[in-house]
């Protein structure tokens, strides 16, 4: 139990250092924090591709500013609700070597140093939402 606690207790000082210290925030499949995982779908690519395209359109506050589908890259921008900062986001949607969907992100303040955690709820909560649309389990 003590040993839980300790580790607990180092994963909320490690995030509170993140959330003051940085401004972006990027998935890795290998990432410690699990809302930073990018994703592997066993979807296909083009539907994959059409529910991040159509939840970027529907989500308030976001605007799509390019897309590829060639390419598997997508921009947006993201406005904070209180401040009105916007914010960058990128995509990449590819197949990986057993042909399967990979989608990471990437989330970045352009203003300022500390995002305060914004940018890694910001993508942790997108992949619930995209888990959700696509009928699988993150």
């Amino acid at each position: 139990m003590i040993r839980r606690d300790l580790t607990l207790r180092h994963a909320m000082r490690s995030r509170l250092i993140k959330a003051l210290t940085e401004n972006s925030a990027q998935t890795s499949e290998d990432a410690e924090d699990p809302r930073l995982r990018g994703r592997t779908y066993m979807v296909p690519f083009a539907r994959v591709w059409d529910e991040v395209i159509e939840m970027i359109r529907e989500r308030p506050r976001w605007n799509l500013v390019r897309a590829n589908e060639d390419k598997g890259l997508i921009g947006a921008e993201a406005t904070t609700p209180v401040f009105r900062f916007v914010d960058d986001v990128r995509l990449k949607i590819r197949l990986d070597a057993n042909a399967l969907t990979r989608v990471d992100m990437w989330s970045q303040s352009r203003v300022g140093n500390a995002d305060l955690g914004v940018n890694t709820r910001r993508i942790g909560k997108f992949f619930r939402d995209l888990d959700r649309r696509l009928g699988v389990d993150g």
